[in-house]
């Protein structure tokens, strides 16, 4: 009895850990889906020139095309990963690809700006859940002492990508053209598909996780962050009224948020976390080299 109780611990330590063929092919995967998901961020930036040439458009009325994909992942983020803790992160995350990798295709053959700049916030939708829940499956994939290594590998992927997009771009609008900076996600969206839907673990239901379901009244932070984010868009370089007038919104968001969050019994953000100060500065680390690296 003795000796089957030693066994099975040792068991299982093979299956998370030895088989690293299949961790390193998973990591590969949350890689692709990290890199895919901040190169759609940069690449188009470079293009804008010619997009408002393609569709004899204004500069003001082209950059949609980039606010967005960046409003989507912005409002976004923070509600897709609850939303994958009850549905099924794996579920999500290969929905999120397929939305992503469409999106990009439809984004290639666009005949109109309208049409471009409604894809771009569909496949800006499909990033957030790639950047969300890309980063959740660590823990589930490697050991406590390599965890902090496969984080910052996912985060010095995702800056590849950021830095990697104006470069690329540039290439690709000069021998193929605009098109082709949205097309290329294509193949790497469905490699990155392939190697999530066979080397990523089962999702598997945990109770107590989903209890209390999802917080709907949370996600007023979805309209408090998309204020902010057009607060600091919109107008064409200057700061008037309409950009006054969603900072405050954003303000009475925030506040309002930080009131319902305390009362709620399953928060969409666990506001109690920021009380210890060796973590709340950690946090503002991470915003300030995340805004230095992605501008």
């Amino acid at each position: 009895m003795l000796k089957q109780e030693v066994a099975e611990p040792s068991t299982a330590n093979i299956a998370g850990v030895s088989q690293t063929p299949s961790v390193r092919l998973a990591l590969v995967g949350l890689s692709f889906s990290m890199v895919l998901s901040s190169l759609g961020t940069s690449i188009v930036n470079v293009g804008l020139p010619t997009l408002a040439q393609a569709f004899s458009a204004s500069f003001q009325q082209v950059q949609w095309v980039v606010i967005a994909y960046l409003l989507a992942i912005t409002t976004l983020v923070v509600g897709i990963g609850r939303l994958g803790d009850l549905t099924g992160r794996r579920r999500l995350l290969l929905a999120g690809i397929a939305l992503f990798t469409g999106a990009s295709v439809v984004c290639g053959i666009a005949s109109a700006l309208w049409l471009l700049i409604a894809a771009r916030a569909i496949q800006g939708l499909g990033a957030a859940a790639m950047m969300s829940l890309s980063l959740s499956f660590v823990g589930d994939l490697m050991p406590k002492e390599k965890t902090g290594s496969a984080m910052g590998l996912l985060g010095t992927m995702s800056a590849i990508g950021t830095a990697l997009g104006p470069s690329l771009g540039g290439i690709l609008i000069a021998r193929i053209g605009w098109q082709a900076i949205f097309l290329i996600n294509l193949p790497l969206g469905i490699l990155t598909f392939l190697l999530v839907l066979r080397y990523l673990p089962v999702d598997r239901h945990n109770h107590k996780t989903i209890r209390g379901g999802f917080d709907k009244t949370g996600m007023l932070l979805t309209l408090t962050l998309a204020a902010y984010a057009l607060a600091m868009t919109v107008g064409r370089g200057d700061f008037g009224l309409l950009n006054l007038t969603l900072l405050v919104a954003a303000a009475i968001g925030v506040v309002g948020f930080m009131r319902i969050e305390a009362r709620v019994s399953t928060p969409l953000l666990q506001l109690k976390m920021f009380r210890n100060l060796a973590l709340a500065f950690e946090h503002f680390c991470d915003f300030t080299v995340f805004k230095f690296i992605h501008g």
